[in-house]
């Protein structure tokens, strides 16, 4: 069954461009991910905040993720990781064009 899994943090940036440039390599990796399906990046430079909602198959595959990637931005000095993982109501998400 797919779950969302949302990360989000607070951060200094980089923001816009600059993240597309700095997170290229990292973003081409996650990809590769278990499990893995897509991303959506998420920034707001105003709140200096960014993260991410991601797709998995299931719940084992974002859960491992989760910890690998919290253990990662803090490996970045970035504190604050906030995960949270959540099924996916297929029927009426489909019925809103959710790419699934």
């Amino acid at each position: 069954m797919p779950v969302i899994l949302q990360v989000d943090f607070p951060t200094q940036g980089p923001f816009k461009a600059e993240m597309t440039t700095a997170f290229k390599t990292l973003a081409e990796s996650i990809n590769l991910e278990d499990g893995m399906q897509w991303k959506i990046w998420t920034e707001n430079s105003e709140t200096k905040e960014a993260g991410g909602i991601y797709l998995f198959n299931c719940q084992e595959n974002a859960q491992k993720y989760l910890k690998m990637h919290t253990t990662r931005l803090e490996s970045f000095g970035l504190n604050n990781i906030r995960g949270k993982i959540f099924e996916v109501n297929q029927a009426l998400s489909e019925l809103n064009h959710a790419p699934l």
